[in-house]
């Protein structure tokens, strides 16, 4: 294999843009609503092991783009096992994610996306949340059902920003019509796009945090993936 060749789960560079696109073209925070609030869930079942530990000290790094913008605050959602699906408290620094990722290990079962998404309503109906983000690898329920739960959070303004490692390609469809729905974007991702996944993280954390002009003012100065975003926004 030469160092040229495309990996299938690999965002290529129209992929990233247009997912950047879809960021900036969000529902913007309002300004009243003080601290943004994220969602992040992830798949932990087996499949997810061999890349657990490496994203979640990559997901941990979003708090450090979003501390000049009055800070966010995350909920870990996670779900692995016979039906377990858990939701932690609201944290406010990166310190508390990681630990509350790293002591997650995963458990073979089957996906719970629509837990995560009805989670999701039921928390922006007690209390505004910016956008959700989840990320996984497969899906094995009924898309039409995860459709209509994606649907309701688009109505309620709650993107969804999916990230897809690897290629299943069942996957891939019910991902990006959840995205759709939701007002949200869609973005694969492999081992060998850390910095990609690193970037597109801080811009939806960014996002959450401020808002579209805060996205735009992130992006300037920034190299790669970022840097996509300062014509985008304005």
């Amino acid at each position: 294999m030469t160092g040229d060749k495309k990996l299938p789960g690999t965002p290529s560079q129209s992929a990233v843009d247009d997912f950047l696109r879809k960021v900036a073209q969000a529902q913007a925070v309002p300004a009243d609503e003080g601290r943004g609030r994220l969602v992040f869930a992830m798949d932990a079942t087996a499949s997810r092991e061999p890349t657990w530990d490496r994203a979640s000290h990559i997901q941990a790094e979003m708090f450090a783009e979003t501390a000049a913008l009055g800070g966010l605050e995350i909920q870990l959602v996670y779900y692995r096992g016979f039906g377990e699906c858990k939701a932690s408290p609201w944290v406010s620094t990166s310190k508390d994610l990681l630990r509350r990722m790293t002591g997650v290990f995963c458990l073979a079962g089957q996906t719970q996306i629509a837990k995560v998404l009805q989670h999701t309503i039921r928390e922006t109906e007690r209390k505004k949340v910016a956008a959700l983000v989840f990320v996984g690898d497969c899906m094995e329920e009924d898309v039409d059902k995860l459709g209509h739960l994606a649907g309701r959070l688009g109505l309620l303004g709650v993107p969804c920003f999916m990230f897809h490692e690897g290629n299943e390609p069942l996957a891939r469809s019910a991902f990006q019509q959840i995205a759709r729905l939701s007002g949200g974007a869609y973005c694969p991702f492999d081992a060998n796009s850390a910095q990609h996944l690193r970037d597109l993280l801080s811009a939806v954390a960014v996002f959450a945090a401020g808002g579209r002009k805060a996205l735009e003012t992130f992006s300037q100065g920034k190299g790669g993936v970022v840097s996509l975003l300062t014509h985008q926004v304005k």
